[in-house]
């Protein structure tokens, strides 16, 4: 589950206020059972960001529909996915050092392992916008994860199906981009 959330850091953040959900897709980096975030202060979510809130998150990685036809064997339709959802609880960060060097930390950690880009604490940009951006941590209570990959089929149809999840995904990206870019 670590290994996933490290590798799409795109969180789907989820809390509620009066009975309504509250939907926010963010990056966050996990850092020994915590994740670590900022966020716009204007979003309406940030004011549920605050000490002792709770919160679910969703981590999602590759998924596929998988056609009987990839198994050596008789087989139904399927779909395989990796999926993490997690509950926390929120501890804010106030402090705009800390919130400064949580960007570098990200921007360190989603930049590896060539680092072509390298944020220093003290860029101007990140000086003039500090004030609009709310830090958070947030304390992970709960892991469940959903990992669907046909881990039930023979070693055969196993390879089959995760060469069809990595074929699946190159080709609905590429797909997909070239329609709507």
């Amino acid at each position: 589950m670590i290994e996933a959330i490290k590798t799409y850091p795109l969180a789907t953040l989820i809390s509620v206020k009066n009975d309504e959900p509250l939907i926010t897709h963010l990056p966050l980096i996990y850092n020994e059972g915590k994740l670590v975030g900022h966020i716009d202060k204007f979003n309406p979510q940030t004011e549920m960001l605050k000490d002792g809130h709770k919160v679910t998150l969703i981590f999602g990685g590759p998924q596929c529909y998988i056609s009987p036809s990839v198994y050596s064997t008789t087989q139904l339709p399927t779909w395989n996915y990796i999926k993490v959802h997690l509950k926390g609880t929120v501890n804010a960060i106030e402090d705009p050092v800390t919130i400064k060097q949580s960007i570098v930390t990200m921007t360190e950690f989603l930049e590896a392992p060539d680092h072509k880009f390298v944020l220093p604490l003290d860029h101007a940009r990140m000086h003039s916008l500090i004030d609009y951006i709310r830090g958070f941590e947030i304390d992970i209570t709960d892991w469940e994860g959903k990992f669907k990959l046909s881990q039930d089929k023979n070693p055969k149809d196993i390879r089959n199906a995760k060469a069809e999840l990595i074929r699946a995904n190159q080709q609905s990206i590429q797909d997909f981009l070239e329609r709507v870019f």
